[in-house]
């Protein structure tokens, strides 16, 4: 069955299929509006305790909805680094010469996954979160620092779960991305928000080039940022690689994959 799944990504419109659902997910429209969100909300349990609006009728699309604003205080910043969103660790370890892993099995180039600005990350530390469609969709920054490039990476839209993690091969190399670069106090930090299927759009806090992207694109900034400052959100669910270089910083004791994790959390301390 998983092999069935995996072959049948291959074969769909992802970009036909996510640019559908995006355009729907925009609509104001009461009935598509009403509709999308009450059955999503049924179907995931979603609980609104902690968001700034409770009440499934002040969005006014679905997608307001599903990236919706959490009330002040709701997710304290721990000491350290943080988690940048709520999600579940898929995995977590060790850069091996110039790889990640996406499963067992199967690694994959951090030069495939960031291009240019990949360098200095040999041997280094990364985790990476999946966010379920039911999770907060907002991404955070694990450590203040300066925004300093990003690089928008066209591709596919492979749905990212534990099937596809384990039956396509560099899946988030193949995905649509944006890898942003950052300064601090430790060295340079890569965050990297990998697109999805039926993801309409990796948005950010910052002026910059929209999804779908079309072509490579390269930009440099000098934004400074504040650990668990908002950097950007996904519509619906994706995944979020973060990458440090070598003795920059100690993972937490007992992470690893399958843990739950909420934005602001600490992930690490600082070497």
């Amino acid at each position: 069955m998983s092999n069935f799944f995996s072959n049948l990504q291959k074969v769909l419109p992802h970009h036909g299929m996510s640019r559908l659902v995006g355009h729907l997910g925009k609509s104001h429209h009461p009935f598509i509006r009403k509709a999308f969100i009450r059955s999503f909300a049924r179907a995931y349990d979603i609980d609104l305790h902690e968001a700034q609006a409770d009440d499934l009728d002040e969005y006014d699309s679905f997608n307001a909805f599903f990236t919706r604003a959490l009330k002040s205080g709701s997710r304290p910043i721990e000491d350290g680094v943080v988690s940048p969103a709520d999600g579940r660790i898929s995995q977590v370890g060790a850069i091996q010469h110039g790889t990640l892993l996406q499963a067992k099995g199967h690694r994959y180039d951090i030069r495939s996954l960031a291009g240019k600005l990949s360098g200095g990350f040999d041997n280094g530390q990364f985790v990476t979160i999946y966010l379920a469609p039911s999770d907060y969709h907002r991404v955070h920054l694990p450590l203040a620092g300066v925004l300093q490039e990003t690089l928008a990476v066209p591709g596919a839209l492979f749905s990212v779960n534990g099937i596809t993690e384990a039956g396509i091969e560099g899946l988030f190399c193949r995905n649509e991305r944006l890898v942003c670069r950052f300064d601090t106090e430790i060295g340079p930090m890569l965050v990297v928000l990998v697109g999805a299927m039926i993801v309409a759009s990796i948005e950010t806090v910052w002026p910059g080039t929209p999804s779908p992207y079309r072509s490579e694109i390269h930009q440099e900034y000098q934004l400074p940022l504040a650990t668990g400052d908002e950097i950007g959100r996904f519509l619906l669910g994706s995944t979020v690689i973060v990458c440090f270089q070598h003795q920059a910083v100690s993972l937490k004791r007992g992470l690893s994959a399958g843990d739950r994790l909420r934005m602001g959390e600490q992930i690490a301390t600082i070497s």
